[in-house]
């Protein structure tokens, strides 16, 4: 098994950026938009000392029915740089990347390289569910208290093949050039490329890893005068998440096999990154408000399995949740994988992850 230190140093062995040569420092940081605030506090991490991001979605909010105000339009036709996960999570950013940001970089985090991804699984109760994902699939079984997580994923990537322009895509034509028919059609061939894709990639720290890596690369391929303290920022930042990702999976280990049920599935990335025992969603569509027959599914589901917490999320209303632990004896947590109540800022991103993991650890664990 490969452990996780070891993947972040490939990380850093193959990142061309990291030996690049010195930039000399430059008056003016670049305008960068970020969506999400896990997204946002990566980005702030990385530009520390340069410039500050800005957040598009702060708060409750969320990305899956956004209206933008203003001020947010302005940031988004001001931007160097627009970073964003997918055309599936935020969808609402679809028609102003094509206006607004139509000069803009932009940067669509489920193609970048590195990354674990997972396909969104059937059904809320997932009756097919395995925790054999993929490249996740030598976890420790649940039943072990031993905390040598390690975070096993093959970041195997050969950046020195790497080429901004032809893989990411993400650099738009001049508007007076700007072909709306081929866009039409790249757009819907990444629509049902990715549309299977679970896009909450940011919850497990190894993709971390990987999403700050393309993020920097990005910012040094637009503002290559502060290419050195993009570098040094990324060394740092990497090296905490080696640190958090030891530290989650240390807490973790007593509640790995106790079994819960998340509001929406979320969380995936998460469960798979460290073994957790995720069985079922309330709802498999946020938008959608369950019925009575897939409530009672959810509730045969947790009586069936054992499943001692229902978590719930503060983007969406939790009278749900209270009506279904209401009939099974089951707890209630709270889970939030965009940290409505965490402060935006360098350190975000890793708040945001101990703060679900708390929260994990004290429902299934009872307080414990």
């Amino acid at each position: 098994m490969q452990n996780f230190p070891s993947t972040l140093r490939r990380l850093l062995l193959a990142s061309p950026l990291l030996v690049a040569p010195f930039a000399a420092q430059a008056a003016d940081a670049p305008s960068v938009v970020a969506t999400l605030k896990p997204i946002h506090g990566i980005t702030s991490a990385l530009m520390d000392g340069v410039g500050e991001p800005t957040l598009l979605i702060d708060g409750a909010a969320s990305p899956h029915a956004y209206s933008l105000r203003p001020s947010e339009a302005r940031a988004l036709q001001n931007a160097d740089l627009v970073i964003y996960v997918s055309h599936s999570l935020e969808s609402f950013l679809e028609k102003p990347l094509a206006t607004l940001s139509v000069n803009s970089h932009q940067l669509e985090l489920i193609d970048a390289p590195g990354l674990t991804l997972l396909e969104m699984r059937e059904g809320g109760s997932w009756e097919a569910h395995s925790h054999d994902h993929g490249a996740h699939e030598e976890h420790e079984e649940h039943g072990e208290s031993d905390h040598d997580h390690d975070h096993e994923v093959d970041h195997e990537h050969d950046h020195d093949a790497h080429d901004h322009e032809a893989d990411h895509g993400h650099e738009h034509a001049d508007s007076h050039d700007h072909d709306h028919d081929a866009d039409e059609h790249h757009h819907d061939e990444h629509e049902h490329e990715h549309g299977g894709i679970n896009p909450h990639i940011w919850l497990d720290p190894v993709n971390g890893a990987a999403i700050a890596t393309a993020i920097a690369d990005e910012l040094i391929e637009i503002d290559a005068a502060h290419a050195e303290n993009y570098r040094e920022n990324l060394k740092k930042l990497l090296a905490s998440l080696t640190v958090l990702g030891n530290d989650l999976g240390d807490k973790l280990a007593p509640v790995r096999s106790t079994p819960y049920v998340v509001f929406h599935d979320a969380y995936q990335y998460l469960e798979a990154g460290f073994g957790l025992n995720g069985v079922g969603s309330v709802t498999v569509s946020p938008e959608q408000k369950p019925g009575a027959k897939r409530l009672h599914e959810i509730e045969e589901k947790i009586r069936d399995t054992g499943a001692v917490c229902v978590f719930a999320e503060p983007q969406f209303r939790p009278a749900i949740v209270k009506a279904i632990v209401a009939d099974t004896g089951a707890r209630i947590g709270t889970l939030d994988p965009l940290g409505a109540n965490i402060p935006k800022g360098p350190d975000a991103y890793q708040a945001i992850l101990a703060q679900n993991v708390d929260a994990l650890v004290d429902c299934l664990g009872n307080g414990s």
